[in-house]
């Protein structure tokens, strides 16, 4: 009778810790947090501002360029005042757009990259994207094609300024970025041996 009774009070334990645990399994979970878009998570800026006043004061002879990496911003001056201050997108390691005074070297309106682009076949077609030629070799069958740099204006070796993507970011391989609206305006303000100032701040 007593080996009966504890095997009925096993039973009882077990059964009730099963209940117990039943009862924590079918509470109610929280509820999920949605993801963000991933939109949501890159760093917002602010959108280019033009100084229509000074639309008939400043020129090739005039104007001049100031980069701050530290802001993401660019600004086209004359004067003290700003024409155009831009949000833009810089080298995204240090060191990639170089700090300090340059001028414009040269004006390209069409302008390719040399080093990055797409690797595509005799139709056009991208075989293997966003590739660089100091790491990457053509596939068999395709070639190189440098990636578009619209309205290049190049200031130090390799770097310029032209239209690209700005994720909110420093992003690019060291050129600065230009919002599409923005690029040919700056194109058409500046000439060969206008002033360029990158600033680390």
């Amino acid at each position: 009778m007593k080996a009966v009774a504890l095997i009925v009070s096993a039973a009882a334990i077990f059964a009730g810790g099963s209940a117990l645990a039943q009862s924590g399994r079918g509470a109610a979970a929280p509820a999920p947090v949605p993801m963000k878009k991933a939109s949501e998570l890159l760093k917002k800026q602010e959108p280019p501002v033009i100084n229509k006043k000074l639309a008939d004061t400043i020129n090739q002879d005039n104007s001049y360029v100031i980069v701050s990496l530290g802001k993401q911003r660019a600004y086209l001056m004359v004067g003290e005042e700003v024409y155009i201050d831009t949000p833009i997108s810089s080298g995204k390691r240090a060191g990639m757009t170089p700090t300090g005074k340059f001028t414009v070297q040269e004006k390209d309106p069409d302008h390719h990259s040399s080093l990055y682009g797409n690797f595509v076949d005799r139709k056009g077609r991208v075989v293997r994207g966003g590739i660089s030629l100091k790491v990457d070799s053509a596939p068999s069958g395709s070639h190189y094609e440098g990636a578009p740099m619209k309205w290049f204006c190049r200031f130090s070796g390799a770097v310029g300024m032209h239209i690209g993507i700005l994720p909110g970011y420093p992003a690019s391989h060291g050129c600065v970025r230009l919002p599409e609206a923005i690029a040919p305006i700056i194109y058409q303000k500046v000439k060969v041996g206008t002033p360029v100032e990158v600033r680390p701040d």
